[in-house]
């Protein structure tokens, strides 16, 4: 089925850039360019476009002004926001406004086809540049109250996971909440002092209990049947796991547990996808049951996941997707 796009940006060299970048997937296919805000509402209520990559800075009209009135002329497009600023509150403003996403121009050759193809879900995307804010607190839950929050987040190296994890866990034992990390050998070394740099007192977190870090590898032996996740002792391990680490916080109702993993990493490394869809969608059933946060970390370095079939089964998984 092919994807009808509008590309709403005043700079020609850019929107070359981005048919160059479609014609490599023959679903995508633009129907339509506007230099200016003004031109964007009504080529997007002639062409009924599926997707819309609008910039922000237009003549004319800005594109945030452009994005409320075009949510009113074709209410079925997706909005992914294309620009180079780099401001939380510009982009919450552009999330309030109808948007989907939101790429950072200088970040798009590695994040715009993970933003489209998540926007096309039906997810929520925040570049890299300004989603750090976002994984330190809950401001872009004044955007989209979720009951869940089951998130994505895709590295394209060691460095950038790294920051990602110390930032999610950081936050959460900052709060006095308590915070379960699933990580291979190496990663979990590095983030303790990681942490105490990000100023956690990690050691009283460790002694209190309300840090918990445990193998990646040794995590999935727990759960896995013969090819896919065992759901009962998955929800069985997970469930004690959480309870065991709600029970640190002293029963304060507000707390709640930070869990982030590579379950699904090593899953895909051992070409075991469908399992790995399978875990994502058991997060889903502790998402519900719990009050719980969940990041699951993924690296693009080792895999290819942009290019395969099952990215997108990935994203459809998850209530907001980060890339870096």
């Amino acid at each position: 089925m092919t994807i009808r796009v509008l590309v709403v940006d005043d700079y020609e060299p850019w929107r070359r850039f981005i048919r160059l970048t479609l014609l490599a997937y023959e679903k995508l296919q633009i129907t339509g360019e506007a230099s200016d805000g003004l031109e964007a509402v009504w080529k997007a209520q002639q062409l009924q476009p599926d997707l819309i990559l609008l910039d922000i800075g237009l003549p004319g009209q800005n594109g945030i002004e452009a994005a409320r009135k075009i949510r009113q002329v074709s209410p079925t497009s997706k909005i992914l926001f294309v620009t180079e600023n780099r401001s939380w509150d510009i982009a919450e403003e552009t999330l309030r406004a109808g948007g989907s996403g939101y790429v950072v121009k200088s970040a798009a050759a590695t994040e715009l086809m993970n933003a489209i193809w998540a926007v096309l879900q039906g997810k929520q995307f925040l570049s890299s540049r300004v989603a750090g804010d976002r994984l330190a607190n809950d401001r872009a839950d004044k955007v989209s109250p979720r009951p869940q929050r089951h998130e994505a987040a895709f590295y394209s190296d060691d460095q950038q996971l790294l920051d990602g994890l110390t930032r999610f866990i950081g936050a959460a034992l900052k709060a006095g909440n308590a915070a379960i990390v699933v990580a291979t050998e190496s990663h979990r070394e590095r983030l303790v002092p990681r942490l105490g740099e990000y100023g956690v007192d990690i050691v009283g977190a460790i002694e209190q209990g309300r840090f918990v870090a445990l193998d990646a590898a040794d995590a999935i032996s727990t759960f896995m049947g013969n090819e896919l996740p065992d759901p009962a002792r998955f929800l069985r391990v997970a469930g004690n796991l959480i309870t065991t680490a709600a029970k640190s916080t002293a029963g304060e109702p507000s707390h709640r547990v930070a869990l982030c993993g590579e379950c699904e990493p090593p899953l895909w490394t051992l070409g075991k996808g469908e399992a790995a869809i399978h875990l994502e969608q058991l997060w889903n059933v502790i998402a519900a049951r719990y009050d719980v946060d969940i990041l699951c970390a993924y690296s693009l370095r080792s895999h290819t996941l942009m290019d395969s079939p099952l990215f997108q089964r990935i994203c459809a998984e998850h209530s907001v997707v980060y890339t870096g």
